[in-house]
């Protein structure tokens, strides 16, 4: 990465840089090959899959491809929270704790508030994107920051979002128990908005951004370039439903339901509907 010229005043260029490269190394962990194991550690939903076969006409090969593609997704996301959340460890005033709130910022200064509000503390809890919470989660999001006002009437709550439906921060409005919600000091926030309160510079996650792509192309020249994996697992389901003479999708059936009533295996392994 290029230290001649550096423009985030607010994070060293060494720290973004190792902040960078960590987050390559947690998304590379989606990279590890999916055996039979790995694809079912979280049970797969065979109906689903039958389902998504027949209506998108797609071969087993594939729909299990796709499978595989969205848990590697998933975790990519994780990777993609991690980077939002901890970077702001290396920003003066900003706490990442181990539970609680994703960050916790402290400006002695006091932080101002677009309403005129002032505080010293924001306790924030971060979203990738601004529609991954359903009602229940988002109503105990906001009784976490009701709760958060009543022990601490120096601070406000933001529920900060890197993927909002525009820039902003405002008072979070939501429904609980069919009537309407809000407080000044608890917030809805775009993640820019969110780096200008903490940086004051309004264009800081901008330069974030304009820094990235030189940033992740010099950690993966550090970290080498990844092998692309083996994924076994759909040739082990064809396998076992050759092996045993059933059905591919009886085999799929066998890795979430093998247990469940009307489904019984003889000593080779055969799932057969009990009379």
């Amino acid at each position: 990465m290029n230290t001649n010229d550096w423009n985030l005043p607010f994070i060293s260029k060494e720290d973004f840089y190792e902040h960078v490269k960590q987050t390559v190394r947690t998304y590379r962990m989606s990279m590890e090959a999916f055996d039979l194991n790995r694809l079912n550690s979280n049970i797969v939903d065979p109906i689903k899959l039958l389902l998504d076969k027949s209506v998108y006409r797609k071969s087993w090969e594939d729909i299990i491809e796709g499978e595989i593609f969205r848990q590697r997704d998933k975790s990519n996301n994780n990777s993609i929270g991690y980077f939002h959340q901890r970077i702001f460890s290396y920003i003066e005033g900003c706490e990442v704790p181990n539970a609680g709130w994703d960050v916790i910022y402290k400006n002695p200064e006091g932080i101002q508030l677009d309403e005129g509000s002032k505080v010293h503390t924001l306790y924030i809890e971060m979203k990738n994107k601004h529609n991954t919470m359903n009602s229940a989660s988002a109503t105990r999001t906001y009784n976490k920051c009701q709760e958060q006002l009543l022990a601490d009437d120096d601070c406000a709550c933001l529920l900060v979002e890197a993927i909002a439906k525009s820039s902003q921060n405002i008072p979070w409005t939501l429904r609980i128990g069919g009537q309407p919600k809000s407080h000044r000091l608890i917030r809805r926030v775009s993640m820019d908005r969110f780096y200008q309160l903490v940086t004051g510079d309004p264009f800081a996650f901008r330069k974030v951004c304009l820094a990235l792509p030189e940033a992740i192309g010099a950690a993966i020249d550090e970290l080498g370039d990844s092998v692309l994996p083996h994924d076994t697992a759909f040739e082990e389901l064809e396998k076992d439903s050759e092996t045993r003479g059933v059905d591919f999708i009886d085999a799929l059936y066998n890795l979430a339901f093998s247990s469940y009533n009307g489904f019984s295996r003889t000593e080779y392994g055969v799932i057969s509907l009990e009379e």
